[in-house]
């Protein structure tokens, strides 16, 4: 029986009246160990429930399996949430947008161009059912009806923007409900009426999407569903970056204004997002409407609590909205956690990409390149390799493009760089001698999170030619890159030290530093161009001087006390031989 009901215009938990005022926190995307903190101020804000996502994509990086540890222990966060006394509200999806690495569906699945993604193509709900089969079980014991957080539950997400397959959402509904989901179900779209009617089912509550216009938002939600709860599933606070954008914001008074008018309207209310946190590694989306735009690896979303999980200006401006029309805790708000000093590291060696990788197992391609979805590779770079037949001034051509970025090298030798967000196609080359080696370096930007070009493949996209002549004969190396490499690179023979010359080509640059006490801390690489950074394995995510994000947040839990070490991938050119660690965080100047 389920916990949470509604009534013709609220909801009634047990029997109790509640009004819903939660917060967006995705566990993914804050370390395991920051999880207690954030739960905690989320409390302290005035939130009675979070909100959270579950990316398929990550939980099951294979058909078949599933993993709940570390960074997705699911359960954890669930249990950790219940203790601090708050309610949740889970989003499985399939589908979670999010400006999520292919906004949470599995490589493996979007790579196979015959699926109709979020449809009733068997297919499809097949695979979404084994994913169930498997996630659920853990899950139900923490779902209300069994004592747990689990007050609600959503089926798709935002999918009137997206299709009007109604025996899809059905079919969602179904599954949920034949595995023991047993909470209230809701759907999520945002408020337009075409949308709302394409997103909704009989039965299940629709809720709305939209971060101002509250009147009509609401009014337009009731129009759609004359009893029940008004709920805004997602209220728009911040808003999110594109690497070559702006860093982008809410002016405070204008959203803790607009959360006031929808409390006053006696709404129950989901803030996106109250926590951020961050793109760890390569988990970041894209989006593509006239150009491919991928997302930056901070989420801060200009949130109530930072990216770093201190409380920010709208942190204290919000907890006096709540304060108005709910009961606050009466307790001190948090101070802003400790920073670590000030610290330089020295990168005293260097070992160049291209050579470490000249012995490692290759796939061969006899024809045509393979894409990076041919090799079921999820994210990071594929480095191509095949050799050039003739010398002099000529023309390479990428017939399908490349996905998503591509450094071209010849003998070794940087020659040009084509971007899908330019729609490169075309290179001209001077090669030196016959038999010259061609490397394409291809990078993963992040995978579509939203509208029809999700699953849109990745690496080389389709035959290459030199002046109008086929290229055939390549090898073909993935790159995960999720960690380093695990060789020593202060002790393999490729290394040199860092100051013996500007490093100009793909290197991994290595070096350490002293902590005494670790606290969170910031990676500044004034001088470096574009790459990625690992403190102690911990993937911190890409860096690159287009901006807007200047800095990495290092979490204090990545740093040990004693000796840590930093590794960067720079895929360009540098002349710095130091990288510094700051108090405070860059993510670029706030475009309102």
């Amino acid at each position: 029986m389920t916990a949470l009901t509604t009534t013709p215009d609220g909801f009634l938990l047990n029997g109790t009246p509640l009004r819903i005022i939660s917060g967006a926190l995705h566990y993914f995307r804050v370390h395991p160990d920051h999880w207690p903190d954030r739960l905690h101020k989320a409390r302290l804000m005035g939130l009675n429930t979070v909100e959270t996502y579950i990316p398929w994509n990550l939980h099951q990086p294979e058909p078949g399996t599933l993993v709940l540890d570390g960074l997705l222990d699911l359960p954890r966060f669930l249990r950790l949430a219940a203790a601090e006394g708050l309610h949740v509200l889970l989003r499985p999806g399939p589908y979670i947008c999010a400006e999520w690495d292919g906004g949470g569906l599995p490589h493996w699945l979007t790579a196979d161009p015959d699926i109709r993604l979020r449809s009733s193509d068997p297919r499809f709900t097949g695979a979404v059912d084994r994913y169930l089969d498997l996630l659920l079980p853990p899950l139900l014991p923490h779902m209300a009806a069994s004592g747990g957080p689990v007050i609600a539950v959503q089926v798709e997400n935002e999918y009137g923007a997206y299709g009007d397959d109604t025996a899809y959402l059905k079919h969602l509904e179904a599954a949920l409900r034949t595995r023991g989901v047993e909470e209230l179900l809701f759907t999520c779209d945002q408020a337009d009426p075409e949308h709302l009617a394409k997103g909704s089912l009989p039965g299940v509550l629709a809720t709305g999407t939209f971060g101002g216009r509250i009147d009509r938002s609401l009014e337009r939600l009731r129009d759609h569903q004359p009893q029940g709860p008004l709920m805004c599933a997602e209220f728009w606070i911040g808003w999110f970056d594109h690497w070559g954008g702006p860093h982008h914001g809410r002016d405070t008074e204008d959203a803790a204004a607009d959360l006031d008018r929808l409390l006053s309207a006696g709404a129950s209310v989901n803030i996106y997002m109250f926590h951020g946190g961050t793109n760890f590694g390569f988990t970041n989306g894209a989006n593509h409407h006239h150009t491919y735009a991928p997302t930056v690896t901070s989420y801060d979303y200009d949130a109530p609590l930072t990216e770093h999980g201190d409380p920010g200006p709208k942190y204290h401006a919000f907890r006096e909205v709540i304060a108005r029309h709910a009961p606050v805790p009466d307790e001190p708000v948090p101070s802003p956690a400790p920073k670590l000093p000030p610290t330089t590291v020295e990168l005293t060696h260097r070992t160049p990409l291209l050579p470490l990788l000249s012995t490692a197992k290759a796939t061969p391609a006899p024809e045509d390149p393979f894409s990076a979805d041919a090799f079921g590779h999820r994210a990071g770079y594929v480095l191509y390799r095949t050799t050039l037949s003739t010398e002099g001034l000529g023309l390479l051509h990428f017939a399908g493009g490349v996905g998503d970025r591509a450094q071209i090298f010849v003998d070794g030798a940087p020659v040009g760089v084509l971007e899908r967000e330019r729609h490169d196609e075309t290179l001209a080359v001077r090669v030196p001698r016959p038999g010259a080696e061609l490397h394409v370096l291809v990078e993963n930007m992040g995978r579509v999170n939203y509208g029809p070009r999700i699953g849109t493949p990745k690496g080389l996209l389709g035959p290459v030619t030199y002046d109008g002549t086929p290229l055939h004969g390549w090898d073909c190396h993935p790159l995960p890159m999720e960690a380093p490499p695990t060789l020593p690179l202060d002790q393999t023979p490729a290394s040199a030290p860092a100051s013996t010359s500007a490093s100009a080509e793909p290197a991994f640059h290595h070096g350490t530093f002293e902590v005494r006490t670790p606290a969170d801390t910031f990676l500044s690489l004034p001088g470096w161009t574009k790459g990625q950074a690992w403190i102690n394995g911990f993937n911190l995510g890409r860096y690159w001087n287009r901006g807007p994000q200047r800095t990495l947040y290092v979490p204090a839990p990545v740093l040990r006390p004693g000796t840590n070490d930093l590794i960067l991938l720079e895929l360009q050119a540098t002349t710095a031989t130091r990288a510094h660690l700051t108090d405070t965080p860059d993510l670029g100047p706030a475009a309102h």
